[in-house]
């Protein structure tokens, strides 16, 4: 299984930023994705979820509104696309595996930084 996500970056405040995560090693149609992050010095914090075919999405309350999750099964790619950035938005975000999205995380990507800064 491999997960590898890009996209990330620094953005001022109000700025938008997309995420993308190329999943291979497994059947991606079939398998619920997460989005999962750490900010600096904190613990995980599960971000949003999408069910296999992007018919139900989850979002943690601090991004309702601001963060749209979706996928492309064809191209076997999750996105994460973040609008009204903050500075507590700051960390990095993982593409995660999350079978039945009950926070399971059974296989991660790398990472990939995202920083909201003047």
């Amino acid at each position: 299984v491999q997960l590898v996500e890009s996209g990330g970056g620094m953005v001022q405040p109000g700025g938008s930023l997309k995420l993308s995560c190329g999943g291979s090693g497994f059947t991606f149609s079939t398998s619920d994705m997460s989005w999962v992050r750490q900010a600096p010095g904190k613990g995980l914090e599960w971000v949003s979820g999408i069910n296999t075919d992007g018919g139900s999405t989850y979002y943690t309350d601090s991004v309702k509104g601001r963060f749209n999750i979706s996928r492309d099964n064809a191209k076997n790619t999750l996105y994460l696309q973040m609008n009204g950035l903050k500075p507590e938005d700051t960390a990095i975000y993982y593409c995660t595996r999350d079978p039945n999205l009950l926070f399971q995380y059974v296989d991660w990507g790398q990472g990939t930084q995202v920083t909201v800064s003047t």
